[in-house]
């Protein structure tokens, strides 16, 4: 096996999944430390507005808050997000242990959550499968976060896998939900940002991944799959994009159109925002199916800087103006909702 790099620098034990946390309640706080589990700390969750504090260490084990533990916050308990970590490493092919298939994109993430109001922040989460451990597995996507309930935030937190890194998904094909990602690393290499929510990522740094392949593109940042039905998709504001892979060798979006979802109007906006040279100025963007045409879709682009901002081809980067721009911020994506 090939040494995993994606933790480089991250010490800690390895915990494994299943056992019981030290759980010392009060005012509805649950604490978890080495030797224990996270999820054993979500399952004793009785009811909504708990915090769940993880202590530095690496936690390796699967996640999942179900949708009845409205408005937990699950946080690190110091603000570096290095220091508390959780990871695993199940791939879209990866076989399940019981003999009934594979995960799937959805079910190969570390962390998933369809709870309304969850709060995350000062974490790592991570899925540190690796193509070149599996040569044998075609199907590579292995996600670190799959969120799709209403009101969710990322504050502060380390996203890492490789393909699929962050599923930003909606609980159901005709509902809007929103989330909202808050000075958040996210890192990876193929549509490592995707999927249907209203998602904004207000100051996050996106960060390109070197891959060991001759072809071009290695990879693009954002794949979203919009419902046709609303009016706003994924918007990057005040971010910041860097690689490193050599200079031109991702794109910065193909829209994804779902084979169970054929009339999704994918909807991308990124405004305000360095883009570094690992993305191809000249062509951005580029089709995930020729049936779905990137400029068939809602993709823009305003008052962004930077090497891979340029535009060197006219119409190759669609560019709102300045009355188009004041629908696409973050208060008129997030509505009602002020996180």
């Amino acid at each position: 096996m090939r040494r995993r790099t994606l933790l480089t620098g991250i010490t800690a034990g390895l915990v494994a999944a299943g056992t019981t946390p030290a759980l010392a309640r009060g005012h509805r706080t649950l604490h978890v430390r080495p030797g224990d589990s996270v999820q054993a700390a979500v399952d004793a969750v009785a009811g909504p507005g708990w915090t769940i504090v993880v202590h530095p260490g690496t936690y390796r084990e699967v996640v999942d808050v179900p949708a009845d533990k409205e408005h937990l916050t699950l946080r690190g308990a110091t603000r570096d997000p290095r220091d508390a970590v959780i990871v695993y490493d199940n791939a879209n092919g990866t076989r399940k242990p019981d003999g009934s298939g594979t995960y799937g994109t959805a079910g190969s993430a570390t962390f998933t959550s369809a709870a309304p109001g969850l709060t995350v922040r000062d974490l790592t989460i991570a899925n540190d499968w690796l193509r070149a451990d599996h040569p044998d597995i075609t199907g590579t996507q292995a996600v670190a976060a799959y969120t799709y309930g209403d009101r969710t935030r990322f504050d502060n937190v380390r996203l890492l896998a490789h393909q699929d890194t962050l599923f930003a998904d909606t609980s159901a094909l005709d509902t809007f939900d929103r989330q909202y990602f808050h000075r958040c690393h996210i890192e990876g290499d193929v549509d490592f940002v995707f999927g249907r929510a209203t998602a904004v990522f207000d100051r996050c740094h996106f960060r390109t991944l070197q891959r060991d392949v001759s072809f071009t593109p290695k990879g693009m940042v954002f794949a979203p799959s919009t419902a046709r039905a609303n009016p706003h998709g994924i918007l990057a504001v005040r971010c910041r994009i860097t690689s490193a892979a050599e200079d031109g060798a991702y794109k910065l979006a193909r829209p994804w159109v779902p084979s169970y979802e054929t009339t999704a109007w994918p909807s991308l906006v990124v405004r305000d925002t360095w883009i570094g040279p690992g993305i191809d100025p000249a062509a951005p963007y580029t089709n995930m199916r020729d049936a779905y045409p990137w400029q068939s879709m809602r993709f823009h682009e305003y008052r962004d800087s930077g090497p891979g901002a340029v535009i060197t081809v006219p119409g190759n980067r669609p560019q709102l103006t300045a009355s188009e721009a004041a629908s696409h911020t973050p208060a008129a994506y997030l509505g009602d909702w002020r996180p």
